[in-house]
């Protein structure tokens, strides 16, 4: 399984195991046991590494003081062979939480006192709360092994497996977040807006060689992870990167821990400290000497997403040198507090960036009085106003603030970015292309449309200091206008057509083509096919031409970059390389925009980058291979994990299927097709039957499929009831017992074709013959094709043949799937290479190429609707309505009633008429 799988699997077994458990406690246990785990096999593998037998690992214990220190020394713990994760494993039925319980205790005594920062109390929250895990110790034992056993897959060792690991311990905070309600808030920010914040920090310290960087309310540590990976695209050395960070809670400043360690940091380049960031700036002393320590310390990036509006206490802070230039955050409010500690935080040539509620941008009284201190003390560089209901837990609507010590420009960059996102359940979620857009507009601070705007000093002073971002960009969309002359007479007008502008530009006498001069200030359409006059332009052709000209060796490119390349190629750096290939090819061609061009690029390379990061650990042979299908399954009342055949390791089997296996694929295919056809049939025939036939016992209750046990049922009467002469003078025969009354009928009735039974030694016919030759009749007799006992027979031979096709499908999938299995395990390396093309570059590429073709389809659309918008006046329809009043009227001159009948017609005509 790759990473995704993994992490889905083992999520879905914790959603089911934790019980009646919250969602945001159950965390803590599984990512504590995964973090156990995580320091037992890396313990295992120094042990290894330094030349220990597997005998002498074996006796690890905690008496033997000159190992122990030797350990903690270089590992920064020790833990005694009894205690590893693995040996849990092997104890199967011994296994006892007594045995987790003595293993924490234990961990805590054999810290590397250096490194007690960094380990000391980290299992507090799983030990505390193993009690929650069953109401004794047999129900706790047995919560505990089927845990431990549920993660027992997930890799520890090597650069690829620190990155399967961290993406599942993300994926499952992610998950827990998504269900904790309200309390996610507390450890998690969303993935996409941490790459966001992440990307904008890194853009700006990318030229640095070592950098320092800070989260004060660090939650489950996301935040500082990303920006970590995002500036080591930048940096040659990750090692050159610190990470500090402060969280209040308990157990979210033990996951921050974890999680910064489980990425294979070193833990000289881990500061954390667990307290309250505002009531003790930190960090800048000695926790055992705070007064005679007082250092200041600096950082080139402080990152946070602090809790929104919280209640803190302003007593005393005045002199605070982290508020004394701006001024303090209001008790109810402790918005500005956090942003004032993070700026306070950071070097002269730093950044920070952090998320607030709305409010920050427009409250007035402190919080209005610290805005106009920071702007006019030129700290404020952006501010990105995010989409609403992105957040777990809450909707309120976020911004992102970006601010510097020092700068060159006075404006501030506000972009309104509400707009650009996906539904993903309950929650927006930015996608990679509006991520890429925020953070270009950032760093190269560009005004775009209904997007971004540079905003002068001058302009923020006379709003005074009011930030709120819809008075300076306005991303409404335009309210559809109609004009009313084109309405009532007819035409197209002109000012609506200049509105597609951008398309008359790039397409030179297109408009001419398409519209005539009309009467004013109106215009009409050429040509009745808009979509063919678009096509068939020489303009149009051109953006195609030039298009194909840009990306004709694109493909060749990707081979050369993804294929030739893939063993060296950084597949963390890689994707700036294709996304700035790409910007440059579209620089030239108009309409199309790029960060179309770049989601297709993201989505493709987050299944890539999955594929190649395996082949570069594995080696190439991991093309290869197959893995089991492992499927959870019930039996027995309970669910247990069996395989359900195979699949590729890095390759998809229907992928080899349709290249390498083309006619047995497609003759499958095809039978599946012809089992939709007979799905397709009964509907039809569904349709076709009366309510009575409907009700019959042929259907099920709702009537929306047959039942075949009552069809043949139904059937035996329909050709039970079936009588022609034929029948009924083999039906007389039948009755006859005496050869010679049997020879004597046969002689006399040339009603029956006789030859179509085969005969006895004496001339005479078997009462077995003749029945199966009655069957026969009966079955072959026609009945009206609309008829209730046509649509039975129909329906009776098509289940036949569903039955017969789906064993057939099932055996010839069976047979595909084991010869798939055999073709990917006996592949040349020029096959392989070839089918990575195929499910590397292909889809990409040709996505990429319809890009052009999406944006004629846009502009065809336009037109058509603009066209559509004025073809029916109003002076035509109110044409219509008058002359089918007329004819109403007159047919009412035709009816006759009674006095008051006629009464009545007579005040619908007047009012017809509108008298």
């Amino acid at each position: 399984m790759n990473k995704q799988q993994l992490a889905t699997k083992i999520w879905e077994s914790a959603n089911k195991m934790r019980s009646k458990i919250e969602a945001n406690e159950y965390k803590d246990y599984i990512l504590g046991f995964i973090f156990y785990k995580y320091l037992s096999d890396r313990e295992l593998k120094f042990l290894k590494e330094e030349g220990f037998p597997q005998e002498d690992i074996e006796t690890l214990v905690e008496d033997d003081a000159e190992t122990v220190k030797y350990v903690r020394e270089r590992v920064g713990y020790f833990i005694a062979y009894k205690d590893l994760f693995s040996t849990w494993l092997k104890m199967g039925k011994d296994f006892d939480v007594s045995n987790v319980t003595d293993a924490l205790s234990a961990f805590n005594r054999l810290i590397n006192p250096s490194y007690k920062m960094v380990f000391e109390g980290i299992f507090n929250t799983l030990q505390i709360g193993l009690s929650k895990l069953g109401d004794n110790s047999a129900s706790r034992t047995k919560a505990i092994s089927d845990l431990i056993h549920m993660i027992k897959d997930i890799p520890m060792n090597g650069k690829q497996d620190y990155d399967v690991l961290g993406f599942i311990y993300e994926y499952l905070i992610s998950m827990f977040a998504a269900n904790a309600g309200k309390k996610a808030g507390e450890f998690y920010t969303p993935h996409e807006v941490s790459l966001l914040m992440s990307e904008i920090v890194a853009g700006h310290l990318k030229d640095r060689t070592e950098i320092n960087i800070y989260d004060p309310t660090s939650g489950s540590g996301s935040l500082l992870i990303n920006i970590g990976r995002s500036v080591a695209k930048y940096i040659n050395d990750e090692d050159n990167i610190k990470y500090f960070a402060q969280e209040l809670k308990q157990n979210t400043f033990n996951l921050t821990r974890m999680n910064l360690i489980m990425r294979g940091i070193l833990p000289d380049n881990i500061v954390t400290r667990n307290g309250d960031t505002l009531e003790d700036d930190w960090p800048y002393f000695d926790e055992a000497n705070p007064i005679e320590t007082y250092n200041p310390l600096y950082v080139d990036a402080v990152v946070s997403n602090p809790p929104y509006s919280q209640h803190w206490d302003p007593s005393n802070k005045e002199t605070d040198p982290r508020y004394a230039r701006f001024g303090l955050a209001p008790k109810s409010k402790a918005d500005y507090a956090f942003l004032l500690h993070d700026l306070f935080h950071l070097k002269p040539d730093g950044i920070m960036t952090i998320v607030l509620p709305h409010g920050v941008l427009f409250r007035g009284g402190e919080e209005g009085q610290i805005r106009r201190n920071l702007v006019e003390g030129n700290h404020i560089d952006a501010i990105i106003g995010l989409p609403s209901n992105i957040f777990f837990g809450t909707e309120i609507p976020t911004v992102i603030m970006v601010l510097k010590q020092k700068r060159e420009n006075t404006d501030v960059l506000i972009i309104d970015a509400s707009k650009g996102f996906i539904k993903v359940n309950k929650n927006n979620m930015l996608r990679a292309s509006d991520i890429k857009k925020i953070v270009d507009a950032v760093i190269a601070r560009v005004d775009i449309d209904k997007f971004s705007r540079k905003v002068s000093r001058e302009e923020i002073r006379r709003n005074e200091y009011n930030l709120y971002i819809s008075r300076y960009v306005d991303s409404s969309e335009g309210v559809e206008k109609w004009d009313l002359f084109a309405s009532m007479f007819g035409g197209i007008p002109m000012s609506e057509i200049a509105e597609l502008g951008e398309y008359w530009g790039a397409f030179p006498e297109l408009k001419e083509a398409l519209f005539t001069k009309g009467e004013g200030p109106y215009a009409e359409l050429t040509f009745g096919n808009i979509e063919q006059t678009v096509n068939e332009h020489p303009a149009v052709k051109s953006l195609f031409s030039n298009f194909m000209g840009a990306f004709g060796d694109f493909y060749s490119f990707m081979k050369n970059e993804l294929i030739t390349n893939m063993a060296s190629l950084n597949v963390l750096k890689e994707e700036a390389v294709l996304s700035a290939e790409i910007f440059a090819r579209l620089t030239s061609i108009p309409l199309i925009n790029k960060y179309e061009a770049y989601q297709i690029l993201a989505d493709e390379w987050a299944k890539t980058s999955v594929d190649l990061e395996v082949i570069q650990t594995e080696g190439f042979n991991a093309v290869k291979k197959v893995d089991p299908n492992m499927v959870i399954k019930k039996k027995d009342g309970k669910e247990e994990e069996v395989q359900d055949g195979w699949i590729g390791h890095v390759i998809p089997f229907e992928l080899v299927q349709r290249t390498l296996l083309s006619d047995e694929y497609e003759a499958v295919m095809q039978k599946e097709g012809r089992l939709a056809e007979i799905s397709s049939e009964y509907d039809e025939i569904l349709d076709s039957l009366s309510e009575e036939e409907k009700d019959s016992s042929v259907t099920t209750e709702s009537s929306d499929a047959f039942v075949a046990k009552e069809v043949s049922e139904k059937l035996k009467e329909i050709y039970a009831d079936v009588d022609t002469q034929e029948i009924k003078a083999l039906n007389a025969y039948a009755e006859l017992s005496r050869k010679a009354d049997k020879l004597a009928f046969i002689s006399a009735h040339d009603d029956v074709v006789w030859s179509n039974m085969e005969a006895s030694h004496d001339g005479t016919y078997a009462k077995k013959a003749v029945n199966a030759y009655l069957a026969e009749l009966q079955c072959v007799f026609e009945f009206p094709e609309e008829s209730f006992e046509a649509k039975i027979i129909k329906v009776s031979k098509l289940m036949a043949e569903e039955k017969e096709v789906k064993a057939q499908v099932k055996a010839d999938a069976a047979a595909l799937h084991m010869k798939t299995k055999e073709t990917i395990e006996s592949l040349s390396d020029e096959q392989a290479l070839a089918l990575l093309e195929q499910k590397w570059i292909f889809p990409l590429t040709e996505s990429i190429k319809q890009l052009p073709h999406a944006v004629i389809h846009v502009l065809v659309h336009k037109i058509k609707a603009l066209s559509d918008k004025y073809a029916v006046t109003y002076s035509a329809i109110e044409s219509e309505v008058k002359e089918t009043e007329a004819s109403l009227s007159a047919l009412f001159d035709e009816l006759v009633g009674n006095d008051y009948d006629m009464k009545g017609l007579s005040e619908f005509q007047r009012l017809l008429k509108g008298e």
